[in-house]
């Protein structure tokens, strides 16, 4: 359920920026989400089109890109994805968090963003 609050930031974010630039009309807004956020992107555009109603930004176009987890290894150096548990108890995959080559403990390099990319708005 955390999509709404989230996109409630993404709305906010949009708004002030169309308002710093005057703009008219927001057209487009293109997001990347990490798979380590969790978001589902269906429920991201569902509150979006809720919470930009009544605003300039009432009508555009939401597009997500999807970007993949990046892991490194801090035993063997290793850097890309990683393995998911996939238990139904869980009722979600969810990350190891250990090196698919050694086991051994990893950071997080990328995949936990979620970031507006651009933001298409007539002025």
């Amino acid at each position: 359920m955390h999509e709404g609050a989230i996109t409630r930031q993404i709305v906010d974010s949009v708004l002030k920026e169309a308002s710093n630039r005057k703009a008219k009309k927001v057209i487009e807004v293109d997001l990347l989400i990490g798979s380590l956020t969790f978001l589902n992107p269906e429920q991201v555009k569902f509150w979006y089109e809720i919470l930009t109603k009544d605003t300039f930004i009432e009508g555009s176009k939401l597009s997500i890109r999807g970007s993949e987890a990046v892991v490194r290894c801090t035993k063997c150096n290793y850097e890309g994805s990683f393995k998911y548990v996939d238990d139904p108890a869980l009722h979600v995959s969810m990350p190891t968090m250990q090196c698919p080559k050694c086991e051994g403990m990893v950071e997080i390099v990328s995949g936990k963003d979620c970031i507006i990319k651009s933001i298409r708005m007539s002025i």
